[in-house]
């Protein structure tokens, strides 16, 4: 399915927004801030003895005209103990931060997801005695086409981020688009290239104000800071410019900012402090 480019959407098709704690984990600091060095970035976290920070995996689930709306699904449960401490693997997914809104997984009609990496998209699918299955198995499941494409093949620098086993059970529930567009009542996409070719953040006009969710374009308020790009990230110079666009139109247009992988904070406000964007926590 190809849709044409649109970024507007009515407010009141959107009746709710609430912020959901899928889980935690860590990762490398170093390849999270990427060019800045430890001696700037441990001032901003602190690293445990194995040069990991903490984060978190958050997602918006979404009431709207077209039903309940997920963005985003996180690590999901299909995790060997070998795994779990490689990344320090809290045992919660967002079937559990559902259940605490009463949501079952099946009433879920769309997921949107920015990428497919694990962190973003293994929660689409949980173990079943005959392999995994869907976790969400009447929804559409909303990406870009280059997306999609790249998972498939692998196309990455990191080996281990794209898992078949987490896509191929929900190849038939898959949405794909080439670009900017609206394809949900009060919900657009806007690419955002850099951490991947085809990845995408999420536009939501809610019944306050925007909210935007960047994903892995700006992953933390840290990441506010030009050269805070990943380096995990497939293109760091394309990253850096999309992550100052969209996080310059959320300052201009007032958009809350949703952040994924902040260990402590789930939005922020974008305000421009000494000609530099920065990204000031909600209270």
């Amino acid at each position: 399915m190809t849709a044409s480019a649109s970024e507007s959407a009515s407010a009141s098709t959107v009746v709710r927004i609430e912020p959901l704690r899928t889980g935690s984990f860590r990762l490398d600091g170093g390849g999270m801030f990427g060019l800045i060095p430890k001696a700037m970035w441990s001032q901003w976290t602190t690293p445990d003895a194995q040069n990991r920070i903490e984060l978190a995996t958050r997602s918006l689930l979404v009431e709207s005209r077209d039903g309940l709306v997920l963005i985003e699904a996180g690590y999901g449960d299909k995790w060997t103990d070998r795994e779990r401490a490689m990344y320090e693997l809290e045992r919660r997914t967002v079937v559990d931060a559902l259940a605490e809104f009463t949501v079952d997984p099946r009433d879920i009609a769309h997921v949107v997801l920015t990428h497919l990496h694990f962190d973003h998209a293994a929660g689409l699918t949980r173990a079943g005695d005959a392999g995994p299955t869907s976790v969400f198995p009447n929804a559409r499941i909303h990406v870009q086409r280059q997306e999609w494409a790249d998972a498939l093949a692998n196309k990455s620098t990191m080996t281990k981020t794209y898992f078949r086993s987490h896509l191929d059970p929900v190849a038939a529930q898959m949405e794909l688009y080439d670009g900017a567009c609206a394809p949900l009542s009060g919900i657009s996409l806007i690419p955002t290239p850099g951490h991947t070719w085809g990845h995408q953040s999420v536009l939501i006009a809610g019944p306050d104000m925007p909210v935007l969710y960047a994903g892995d374009a700006c992953p933390t308020t840290h990441h506010a800071h030009p050269a805070a790009s990943l380096g995990y990230d497939m293109m760091a110079y394309e990253s850096m410019v999309s992550k100052l666009g969209i996080l310059g139109r959320a300052a201009r247009e007032h958009w809350r900012v949703a952040l994924d992988h902040d260990p402590t904070r789930s939005f922020a406000r974008a305000v421009e402090q000494d000609g530099r964007l920065v990204l000031v926590p909600e209270t």
